[in-house]
């Protein structure tokens, strides 16, 4: 999987699971869903992600841009 399909499907999670806590503990939990839309909107104008800064010192991508299986997340 590439870098940028595990940020996606990182940024999906963490807004589905904002969504369903506001629903069922606390509707606060949607500035959760506030902060990775707007993370996503900066890192396409600024090409910065700090998920993937953050992932790669806790060791789950590779610093250099590619995943764990070894595909390249440049074209």
């Amino acid at each position: 999987m590439k870098t940028e399909s595990f940020i996606r499907v990182l940024a999906g999670s963490v807004v589905l699971a904002s969504v369903l806590l506001a629903h069922w503990i606390d509707e606060r939990w949607l500035f959760l869903t506030a902060f990775a839309g707007l993370n996503l909107i900066q890192s396409a104008f600024t090409v910065v992600c700090p998920p993937t800064f953050l992932l790669g010192k806790l060791g789950w991508i590779p610093l250099d841009g590619r995943t764990r299986g070894g595909f390249s997340s440049r074209p």
